[in-house]
């Protein structure tokens, strides 16, 4: 994979990022966002495919992307497919912060040193192009204002952004209510672009279930009432993604 354009995750990161506060628009879901968004990028680069509920490696060579790579690695050493929904609710510490740092070796950003509360350390990231964020917002504009169906890129961006709550930060106020159900809809455009913005929308709403149990054998019946069965295993419970400290705290 070339570096000519921008991947999934910068662009979605960009869309975020206030170009006045130089603070990001839903930090807490946009981290999940960033994840289903590499999904998709390698998706698109031919490295993965979608496999019913779950994401299958089709070809484990390296895009050239350090960050992509990675996720790429780590899927491949699952073995086997995993589910989208429980990839993307998994630890992810540090991912939005590291497509910060390379958006700013682009020269795309640049970093703002504060403090908070006139102590704790803090940084900003101003866009030192904004013509490249509208550029990117246009193209959700042209299919939000045409109907035609976009390029699966376009549709996919549209899906993690509706996905992660940035509607309202891109088309805010009653006159933006129609933009945003247009939004919405652009989710059907693109099957693994569909796929990941579901499972993001399901971590977020504490969905990430376990598989349905198989249904009883032929024959057992279901005890009477009154009656005693012996003690069901304790079921797992999924864990919560962990948030490290870090020990100069980034702006959300």
């Amino acid at each position: 994979m070339g570096r000519s354009r921008r991947t999934l995750p910068e662009e979605l990161l960009l869309l975020a990022l206030d170009p006045t506060t130089g603070t990001t628009a839903q930090p807490q879901s946009l981290d999940l966002g960033l994840a289903g968004a590499q999904l998709v990028e390698l998706a698109l680069a031919g490295r993965i495919a979608p496999d019913g509920d779950r994401i299958a490696v089709v070809a484990p060579r390296p895009t050239g992307d350090p960050t992509l790579d990675c996720a790429l690695e780590l899927l491949r050493r699952r073995g086997a497919p995993v589910r989208a929904v429980n990839w993307i609710g998994g630890p992810r510490l540090g991912l939005r912060q590291t497509y910060l740092s390379h958006l700013e070796r682009c020269g795309m950003v640049h970093a703002v040193e504060g403090q908070m509360c006139g102590v704790l350390p803090t940084t900003r990231y101003q866009a030192t192009d904004t013509a490249i964020s509208r550029e990117i917002k246009a193209r959700l504009d042209s299919a939000i204002r045409t109907g035609v169906p976009p390029d699966p890129r376009t549709a996919a961006l549209a899906a993690l952004a509706h996905a992660v709550g940035l509607g309202k930060h891109l088309y805010p106020g009653n006159e933006g209510r129609s933009s945003r159900s247009r939004l919405r809809d652009l989710i059907r455009h693109d099957p693994m672009g569909g796929l990941v913005a579901h499972a993001v929308m399901d971590v977020q709403n504490g969905a990430a279930a376990q598989p349905r149990r198989s249904p009883a054998p032929v024959g057992r019946q279901a005890p009477g009432p009154g009656a005693r069965t012996a003690p069901e295993p304790a079921r797992g419970v999924p864990a919560q993604p962990r948030h490290g400290s870090m020990a100069r705290a980034v702006a959300h």
